[in-house]
């Protein structure tokens, strides 16, 4: 009963809070806020712990954790230009390529490095343009820090050649995977990696990434129960379950996430599909009064009873399908946690309505306020500004130091613990920031003719930054319309090309383009177009795309279209 006071309690305070209606003076002074949070916990870093991995923000050094790149300079690089600072952003830039080598003799987790390293660096190379850097001809097919990225995941791919096509879990940098490597991973561990694979794929030209990702996700894919659902941990060699609880939050989470996201980056219908039969069983299983709890993966009886942090990110996800009901429904159970304590504990046990031993602490993650910055896109409710407004105040309160911000060791007396996660300076702050920003241009705000949209591609012929990023699971933003102008702009000129051509002929004298008579040379009679225009007795053909009259780049700035149908 006491969880079901705690969400009373909380529909309460949102009809107060909701009375509040933010003005633009005071989000900018929020937004300045929290740029100061980002400063401190960015200098400490740099004067305290650089070239290491992360800060220990208690006794002011570094150490290493994922494999040993200064990875917390890597996680924050695309957050000091959302932040509005492009100097720091080409220094860094500049600095990362001349001092990052990745050929080195670490063990590195293959997930963490993807979402980190690969994704930090694939974001940072798309909004290079963005930044004021100098860019490469043919941006952003190229350029230094894509090739880094591709680096970077090149030394991945060894973790991938298994039979089943799922990966390991660590790889060494140097020397592959290790023979005596366990062969369990959890399940995100598998299926995080198709934005990161897909995006290096189609600005590189190399389909090897996606195509690997897509692999391991098939294999996936073809393990999950009678009922409709995965578990936890799977032995990627024999692929049998260990762990076989199933639920939405850690070891799991980011699969579901890159499903719905790969769909929408890459206009996939698959893995949408795949979604949406995961969600059905996962509703009709997991979740008990807007509660999602964990599961026997083949029968479905509830095994843990218990709400993740990580799990807060689902609110968000829903809202990218327009399932607003449950969505809303599900944060306002999330949120009376975060009040309850000050931050979202690891484990909270749902019948208890309290913590679980050992599971008492708070690293600064950013799911919860991830979520909450969504559900204000889609609903323009200032309830959840204030729910931004009470996250930002509690970190300040519990997790500050005089070096950066501190994991909170336990939440119920606040202790605090010798971390600060490079997360909270990729993820945590930026989507803050971004929640009282709703004009950023990460949000596609701005108006035509004030330099939001960007040109790339050979040229200068791809309209890019016009909105629609897609966010990996670390927060990095991908431009869409960048895959499209490297891996589709070309060939859909030649179809384009193709179609003008054959239109213009008569029936049956398409294959004859290369030998024009006189009279195909001739112009089209008054206010006709050349390319529709049909002689008697000819039919029209259906084109191969929407606009064959219009080039890609036209119908971009017209319609304001950024994807297209490859159906």
């Amino acid at each position: 009963m006491r969880a079901h006071v705690c969400v009373t309690l909380f529909v309460c305070l949102l009809s107060d809070a909701a009375t509040h209606q933010f003005t633009e003076e005071e989000m900018s002074a929020i937004r300045q806020r929290i740029k100061s949070m980002f400063y401190h916990a960015y200098n400490s870093y740099l004067d305290n712990a650089f070239p290491y991995d992360e800060l220990r923000p208690l006794t002011c050094d570094g150490q290493d954790t994922w494999g040993s790149f200064s990875l917390t300079l890597i996680d924050a690089l695309d957050t000091l230009l959302v932040l509005g600072n492009s100097t720091e952003f080409q220094r860094v830039a500049s600095l990362l390529q001349n001092t990052v080598d990745f050929d080195i003799d670490v063990n590195a987790s293959v997930f963490e490095t993807n979402i980190r390293v690969v994704g930090g660096l694939l974001s940072a190379h798309l909004l290079a343009g963005r930044a004021g850097m100098e860019l490469e001809p043919g941006w952003p097919c190229s350029g230094p820090l894509l090739r880094m990225a591709e680096d970077a995941a090149r030394k991945l791919l060894p973790a991938f050649q298994t039979p089943t096509g799922m990966p390991y879990g660590t790889v060494n940098l140097l020397k592959g995977v290790s023979p005596t490597e366990t062969p369990v991973t959890c399940t995100a561990g598998v299926g995080t990696f198709i934005l990161e694979f897909a995006t290096l794929s189609r600005l590189t030209g190399d389909g090897t990434f996606e195509d690997t990702a897509r692999l391991a996700l098939r294999a996936l894919w073809k393990t999950r129960s009678d009922i409709g659902l995965v578990g936890n941990h799977i032995d990627i060699l024999s692929k049998k379950w260990v762990a076989q609880d199933a639920g939405i939050g850690a070891g799991v989470d980011s699969y579901f996430e890159y499903l719905v996201k790969g769909a929408i980056m890459l206009q996939d219908e698959e893995l949408l599909e795949m979604f949406h039969e995961y969600d059905r069983a996962i509703q009709n299983y997991t979740r008990f009064d807007d509660w999602y709890l964990w599961v026997q993966m083949h029968k479905g009886t509830v095994s843990m009873p218990v709400f993740q942090s990580l799990e807060a990110f689902w609110p968000g996800l829903q809202s990218l399908l327009g399932s607003l009901d449950s969505a809303v429904r599900s944060f306002q159970n999330y949120y009376s946690v975060w009040r309850q304590f000050g931050g979202l504990p690891e484990f909270y046990s749902i019948p208890q309505g309290y913590t679980v031993d050992k599971r008492e602490g708070y690293p600064l993650r950013p799911e919860l306020i991830e979520s909450a910055m969504y559900l204000f896109r889609a609903t323009g409710d200032h309830t959840y500004l204030q729910l931004g407004l009470d996250a930002l105040e509690s970190i300040e309160k519990i997790a500050k130091t005089p070096c950066g911000y501190a994991t909170v060791k336990d939440l119920r007396d606040h202790q605090l613990d010798n971390r600060m996660e490079s997360f909270f300076l990729a993820e945590t702050i930026k989507y803050l920031y971004l929640l009282f920003d709703p004009t950023h241009f990460l949000h596609g705000g701005g108006a035509e003719g004030d330099g939001i949209w960007e040109e790339g591609g050979e040229g200068g012929e791809c309209v890019l930054g016009a909105g629609g990023f897609i966010f990996n699971t670390e927060a990095h933003p991908l431009d869409p319309a960048a895959l499209y102008c490297c891996s589709r702009h070309a060939q859909d000129r030649q179809e384009l090309r193709d179609i003008l051509i054959s239109l213009s002929q008569p029936a049956g004298k398409s294959g004859r383009q290369s030998q024009p008579t006189t009279k195909q040379t001739e112009g089209p009679p008054p206010g006709q177009s050349e390319s529709i225009a049909l002689k008697a007795g000819e039919k029209k053909t259906n084109p191969l795309l929407s606009c064959p009259v219009q080039p890609f780049s036209t119908r971009l700035s017209v319609l304001g279209q950024v994807f297209t149908d490859n159906t």
